[in-house]
């Protein structure tokens, strides 16, 4: 690998960039491809399909010889986070795996385990596999292996636990699988689950029921047994003993069962909280979680946890997003409506506050600014909430958690310090953001402003409702205040009901666009602040 290439896909985070620099190489395209699916300087709430023509910068790479760093890439760029899609990686693997030069074959193949960590994951990589073929037979020896050791290299339990919770998508089966990859156990309890899958809770039960198992093959066989049972079960009682007894979740119940509100009351226990926060709604509407219930003081518990907030990583722009479509009291689509449980509001508002807290600092300066010169009342692009929400949300994470954080306010020809202070609310910060409209939107503004008043900025966040701009191009503005402070600075400009965006120079990897706002974009802007992408 030549030095100058093998720099851009290992260390481009040490790559010197000063105000002249900042020209997007093939490796930055990459890292954009692997986090969003795009190679382009625009992030969009709505996914695009993948295919060679929206790869370009990968194509580049392999066929410059460098299929073994690509694949380095996409394993690093997805255990270190970077990664906000699936999708994007698993299409850049499968097409790493059938390479012209073997090495990067067996080197996309060997970090298949480490990058499908579900069997979603694994059916979408070998569907994309199956596209890239075109038809043609891609069942080899080197796939087959992979497969084989992607079941193998799982202990039984959590073997059991995935296959019963997904058991197929995007056209493929796990019975399909094992089929073609000729799959062999390794160990007795995978054996099981393999027995399972191709023969069905009948073949698992003349294979070892009947037999003096070892005790971890008893569990797996305890497992199985609990989930064909909860299938077949008319009795309520013995469903949630079952489901309490071995930590059944709701894919694994029957829809009908799911009309049950003790049902539902026992996969609450151990329901993840993200899960958890998608439900409320449901769970208010059916009763389940009644007003004044222990039920609803257990809930209450859970989701204000900080420990268990940061374990699910859960961000408070997602509890945010759970707050406001909880306290509508109705579904975006379907025509559930529900009675806002007061304490669960309360909860809400409590959790977003808690969770500011588990956000880790970039250490970057920023300046956030919120263009007032339309309303900003309108509903978010890929949130279902208003954007005044969505900016004021942001406004408070990031005034809370980074050190160097200033909040401005702009409309035509005035940009406005908005104090923001770490004992303030969401809706203190969203009263400030709420302003009489009129104007014309300037997205330069805040980066002139910034550039007369001295101040030393290494991240831009404009946060807008206008798709037009004024006479000044930021980008233009930018790249003149980076001559003037001696630095490299960054801009994001989010357009929260955009559904497309021009701001960013699309050969500078010093800017990025945003169409609407989503818990996806939150982890695009963190990746973009610390040179992630």
């Amino acid at each position: 690998l030549q030095p100058s290439v093998s720099h851009q896909l290992s260390a481009v985070n040490e790559q010197v960039l000063n105000s002249s620099g900042g020209s997007v190489s093939a490796a930055v395209s990459l890292r954009r491809f692997l986090c969003y699916g795009s190679e382009s300087a625009t992030y969009s709430t709505r996914e695009c399909a993948l295919g060679i023509e929206s790869a370009l910068a990968l194509m580049q790479l392999m066929e410059g010889g460098h299929g073994c760093e690509v694949v380095q890439e996409i394993r690093r760029s997805n255990l270190e986070g970077h990664a906000v899609r699936a999708k994007p990686s698993l299409f850049a693997l499968a097409v790493c795996s059938q390479h012209g030069d073997c090495k990067t074959r067996q080197a996309a193949l060997r970090a298949l385990k480490d990058l499908c960590r579900t069997p979603a994951q694994l059916f979408t990589f070998v569907q994309y596999k199956k596209e890239l073929r075109q038809g043609s037979g891609m069942w080899g020896r080197a796939l087959r292996r992979a497969v084989a050791d992607w079941y193998n290299s799982q202990d039984g339990m959590s073997l059991a636990r995935t296959v019963t919770k997904c058991k197929h998508r995007a056209g493929w089966s796990h019975q399909d699988l094992l089929r073609l990859s000729h799959m062999k156990p390794t160990n007795d309890t995978v054996a099981v689950v393999c027995k399972y899958i191709t023969k069905g809770w009948k073949g698992v039960q003349e294979a070892y029921g009947d037999k003096e198992n070892s005790e971890d093959v008893q569990k797996v066989f305890e497992y199985l047994e609990a989930v064909e049972k909860a299938k077949h079960c008319t009795d309520e009682q013995e469903l949630i003993h079952l489901i309490e007894e071995q930590s059944l979740e709701k894919e694994q119940i029957l829809t009908h069962h799911l009309k049950s509100k003790e049902v539902w009351k026992a996969l609450l226990k151990e329901m993840p909280v993200a899960v958890l926060l998608k439900h409320l709604g449901k769970l208010t509407a059916n009763k389940v979680l009644a007003a004044g219930s222990a039920d609803v003081a257990a809930v209450c518990e859970r989701i204000q946890d900080e420990t268990a907030l940061k374990k699910a990583k859960t961000h408070p722009f997602n509890i945010l997003v759970a707050s406001e479509n909880y306290k509508r009291g109705h579904g975006k689509r379907s025509k559930l409506k529900w009675d806002p449980d007061r304490e669960l509001v309360q909860a809400l508002d409590c959790a977003f506050s808690r969770s500011i807290s588990t956000v880790e600092p970039t250490g970057k300066r920023f300046l956030v600014a919120v263009d007032v010169s339309s309303s900003l009342s309108s509903v978010t692009h890929g949130s279902s909430i208003s954007s005044v929400a969505v900016a004021a949300a942001m406004c408070l994470v990031i005034a809370q958690t980074e050190p160097d954080a200033q909040i401005v306010v702009f409309s035509e020809g005035s940009v406005r310090p908005c104090a923001v202070s770490s004992d303030m609310t969401f809706m203190q910060v969203a009263a400030q953001l709420i302003q009489t409209p009129g104007g014309s939107t300037d997205c330069a503004l805040p980066i002139t402003w910034a550039s007369e008043n001295d101040k030393t900025v290494d991240v831009f966040i404009i946060f807008t409702n206008n798709q037009t701009f004024g006479r000044e191009n930021p980008a233009d503005t930018l790249k003149t205040y980076r001559q003037k402070i001696g630095l490299f600075s960054k801009l994001i400009v989010c357009g929260l009901i955009a559904s497309s965006l021009s701001v960013a120079d699309p050969e500078d990897r010093g800017m990025l666009d945003i169409c609407g706002f989503d818990s996806q974009a939150v982890d695009v802007i963190r990746n973009f602040a610390l040179d992630g992408i």
